[in-house]
């Protein structure tokens, strides 16, 4: 199909591309922002989506690249997938982001796709929004006003709704370092490499001091689980304590396992041709035992 006709702005400069965008709200315009396109374009063709603007600022010098910002890193907006999955400091010091980056639909959207727009495009069924939820980031959005923070927990509002204002262009996002002793693992389901999805799982585990098999703490969310995407925190809270023993050792109950038949608690999981909300439940129970396992190695 062809996309409704809209307005197109390409502005030369972070600054002009918020005015631009304030702009056009203010005049009552629907406005939409164009980065990498590999999310936008395809609701435009199928008018799902059907702004009167546009606002590209996918070829502006910046926010984009990697910073390691001592407490945090720091990874600008316009970033495309494939820069965050091979960049040193994403695999050495949030290898969690780096994990599931490369589960990112296929290489051509990766190369194309930027980092902010995916989560500023706010799908539970992308990979990246349960990542920012599980490490607790903070998205920095800019408008003409100045900068404001906003944390992973209050960034995703609804089903393909932001918390961004009007006027507000999401300009990058800090990931904590967690330090050492922690283990990560992004498990997914999915039908072929190049769909959403069906349900995946963000797995953060903290082992306790000296090699011991004792989950210290842990970090759990979930994909395609319900319209925005899940922290599972009975999940957290039950692996609290609990022993990475080989599972029935020594007559003992596999503690982790049970944890993890928690994790569609407080889900409301959709309904589509991939499955239904039982069978989701199902797999992100799998999953989520899958990837605490492989998280605490």
């Amino acid at each position: 199909m062809i996309s409704a006709p809209f307005d197109y702005i390409r502005p030369a400069s972070l600054e002009e591309a918020c005015r631009a965008l304030g702009d056009a709200e203010e005049a009552g315009d629907d406005v939409k922002v164009l980065a990498g396109g590999q999310s936008l374009l395809p609701l435009l063709r199928l008018r799902l989506a059907y702004p009167s603007a546009l606002v590209d600022i996918g070829r502006l010098p910046e926010p984009r690249g990697v910073e390691d910002r001592g407490d945090h890193v720091f990874v600008g907006a316009l970033t495309t997938h494939d820069e965050v999955m091979r960049s040193s400091v994403v695999r050495e010091l949030i290898p969690l982001v780096a994990l599931a980056t490369a589960t990112v639909a296929d290489p051509a959207v990766r190369h194309r796709g930027t980092f902010g727009g995916s989560l500023a495009h706010a799908d539970p069924a992308g990979d990246l929004p349960a990542v920012a939820l599980a490490l607790d980031c903070v998205f920095v959005v800019r408008s003409v006003d100045g900068e404001r923070e906003i944390p992973a927990s209050e960034f995703f509002v609804d089903y393909l709704e932001p918390a961004l204002e009007p006027g507000e262009i999401l300009v990058g996002v800090r990931v904590p370092k967690l330090g050492p002793g922690w283990g990560f693992h992004y498990e997914k389901f999915h039908r072929t490499a190049q769909s959403w999805a069906t349900v995946g799982v963000a797995a953060a585990v903290r082992l306790g001091e000296g090699g011991g098999g004792t989950v210290e703490e842990a970090r759990i969310a979930l994909t395609n689980m319900g319209p925005t995407p899940v922290r599972a925190h009975a999940v957290e809270a039950a692996l609290r304590g609990a022993d990475f023993a080989p599972s029935g050792s020594n007559g003992a109950p596999d503690r982790i396992r049970e944890a993890c038949d928690r994790a569609d608690e407080g889900s409301v999981p959709p309904t589509d041709l991939h499955g239904g909300p039982e069978y989701r439940r199902h797999l992100a129970r799998v999953l989520t035992y899958r990837a605490v396992r492989a998280a605490g190695g």
